[in-house]
């Protein structure tokens, strides 16, 4: 129960961050396009010194397993989200922006500083787990959804920054190697930006979203329904299963990690895809905004119930 109210007090400080993005578009003080600034901060800076951050620890069994128990878990935990999305798309008549909505979540601009913040920066180093493997899958099979075309692309795979963060930050691991306290305290501070930064982007995109216009489109509440619920419920139930079962000492919270990025709202990526392939754009950010404004009530309740099971 402590927990999911720190969740949703920390949801809630992050909702008023988006609110001033909102509001400073609306007064006119910035141009809803000049997110793309911040946003490319975010993606290009703020993000990879929070990965390489997360990697600046002690090296012991515990953490690599607990690492690798993240990955499989992430893993599964898209399998499940593939799988179910496939039965479930001929009777809820899917359609691309929507299939891919229900199966990727917003692991990155949310996931990192919710659990840096709730938890404590240590325990960011297993965020890094869903990130990889949501990261490969979005340029293979989120690509293939929206673009109808069976594309790889690997050089976006590689080359994606947060990617070579990834990279470098498990050579820094595995090697032992700390950087200097100066580089390191540098890290840390851009690091420290990425919640009120990625909140503000958030705010800063729906400044010219017409509410009304938003609500009354009935879709999107079955997909938020499926992405916000359906998934984070079942996803609840077998990790909380699995973290009582000892198979680590830390597998309640790591496994908390991973359901928190399951219970996350739909990725921003899936917006930028649709504009990237001339797909309905309008259509994936009325169900980016909706899913947003729904994870403050629905992510502290999931976690209610993961937490139900210890």
């Amino acid at each position: 129960m402590e927990l999911s109210i720190l969740l949703a007090e920390q949801i809630l400080s992050m909702f008023l961050t988006m609110i001033v993005g909102y509001i400073i578009v609306k007064i006119g003080l910035f141009k809803e396009t000049d997110s793309k600034i911040i946003s490319n901060m975010v993606v290009y800076i703020c993000s990879p010194c929070v990965i390489i951050d997360a990697f600046q620890i002690e090296l012991t069994d515990d953490k690599l397993q607990g690492l690798l128990i993240a990955v499989v878990a992430a893993i599964c935990v898209h399998i499940v989200m593939i799988g179910g999305t496939k039965l479930m798309e001929k009777p809820l008549h899917f359609n691309r922006i929507e299939k891919a909505s229900v199966i990727y979540s917003n692991s990155g601009y949310l996931l990192i500083p919710l659990v840096g913040n709730v938890l404590g920066k240590e325990w960011v180093f297993y965020t890094t787990a869903y990130n990889l493997v949501q990261t490969v899958l979005l340029w293979t099979h989120a690509v293939g959804i929206i673009s109808k075309k069976d594309e790889k692309n690997y050089k976006e795979i590689f080359l994606n920054p947060n990617m070579i963060a990834m990279f470098l930050g498990m050579l820094m691991f595995i090697s032992r190697i700390r950087l200097p306290q100066v580089i390191g305290t540098c890290v840390s501070s851009f690091g420290d930006m990425i919640s009120s930064a990625s909140m503000l982007v958030i705010g800063m995109v729906i400044g010219n979203v017409d509410f009304k216009w938003v609500f009354r489109q009935k879709r999107p509440y079955l997909i938020c329904f499926i992405r916000l619920i359906f998934y984070p419920v079942i996803g609840a139930v077998a990790f909380g299963v699995l973290g009582s079962m000892e198979i680590h000492p830390d597998a309640e919270y790591i496994l908390m990690i991973v359901f928190l990025a399951t219970a996350a709202p739909v990725a921003a990526m899936v917006t930028q895809l649709a504009q990237i392939y001339d797909q309905d754009v309008k259509y994936a950010s009325v169900i980016n905004v909706m899913s947003v404004i729904f994870c403050i009530i629905t992510m502290p309740c999931m976690v209610m119930l993961y937490e139900s099971f210890f």
